[in-house]
């Protein structure tokens, strides 16, 4: 399991591998691709920016034009940081496809080679097989003993991982029928999975 600061690193590399961008731009964008179940505070963001300072994957820009009282320090990804952000995309394995890591990296996915984008879609895709199998033959088990509120809790489950098992099968079908034409790899499906 990727742990969060390691996420966190890979999500700012890949973003000011955009652009340069102060903090408060950082978090707010940080926030929108962790989705709203895993916001992110100030508290989380400034302790890995400085520990990526110290690094040199990063550097403080001072920004031309005009400037205020209160100057907005900008960061912008530096040589070392670009090879570290495509030193970690390229990494294919458990935690390239765990719920922590996998929406950060397919974000991403863009600056990613199709092998490795093919292999983490698909092992994510086996390891939501692995947890619908789980989760099946645990409603099948414990259906009679629980309540009809926890029933449907489980059965939303199992639907959620379905749609988003499909959702995989989509995009490697999709990454696949680009590879066997030659042709670059066509835009993901509009319809993202809800988890």
């Amino acid at each position: 399991m990727a742990r969060r600061g390691d996420t966190i690193e890979l999500a700012v590399l890949g973003l000011l591998h955009e652009g340069p961008m102060h903090g408060y731009e950082l978090r707010k964008r940080l926030n929108l691709m962790l989705g709203w179940g895993r916001l992110l505070s100030y508290g989380s963001l400034y302790p890995a920016l400085k520990k990526m300072l110290r690094g040199n994957l990063i550097e403080e820009v001072v920004p031309s034009g005009p400037q205020s009282r209160r100057q907005r320090i900008v960061y912008a990804v530096t040589e070392l940081g670009t090879a570290e952000f495509s030193r970690l995309m390229s990494e294919v394995g458990p935690a390239a496809w765990e719920d922590d890591n996998f929406d950060i990296r397919f974000r991403f996915f863009s600056s990613t080679d199709m092998e490795i984008r093919l292999r983490v879609l698909e092992g994510r895709r086996s390891r939501l097989q692995e947890r619908l199998d789980r989760v099946q033959r645990e409603l099948a088990m414990t259906q009679k003993e629980v309540d009809r509120y926890a029933t449907e809790l489980q059965r939303h489950g199992v639907e959620s991982v379905e749609r988003e098992v499909r959702w995989l099968s989509d995009l490697i079908n999709a990454e696949r029928g680009a590879q066997g034409n030659g042709a670059a790899a066509p835009e993901a499906p509009s319809s993202a999975p809800s988890t």
